[in-house]
């Protein structure tokens, strides 16, 4: 398996750009990153668990923290935390977009929810 060898985030753009030692490199749109995320939170603990993330479309990626020598861990604007993105899901990710993100559009459609999904902010507290 491939090892990444720069691990770059352009906030600008909204994109991690991963560079691995076989060659690759593969912009990872952060909104990309959030819906298929390898949390528990996301994927559930077993098959037919998965939570579709909806209104992701502006989220960011505030900081990119290594995990040992095998993974790293995304800390998204949205409070979201707890996804270990290992070297193998990030290549695989990488490899399989076109495909991964035609199946989450797929299922929106699906569902009759349009894209990008907004979701209303939460409205300011009475004062």
């Amino acid at each position: 398996m491939p090892h990444p060898t720069n691990i770059k985030s352009r906030t600008r753009s909204r994109v991690l750009e991963v560079s691995f030692d076989d060659g690759s490199v593969f912009e990872l749109p952060y909104e990309y990153l959030r819906v298929f995320s390898p949390s528990a939170e996301v994927r559930g603990h077993g098959p037919g668990q998965e939570q579709l993330q909806l209104g992701k479309h502006e989220v960011v990626v505030t900081q990119v923290e290594p995990v040992g020598n095998y993974a790293v861990k995304l800390v998204f604007d949205d409070g979201h935390n707890t996804g270990l993105y290992t070297w193998a899901y990030l290549y695989e990710l990488g490899r399989d977009r076109p495909q991964k993100w035609q199946s989450y559009l797929d299922r929106l459609e699906e569902l009759g929810i349009s894209y990008p999904t907004v979701l209303p902010k939460k409205p300011a507290p009475f004062r």
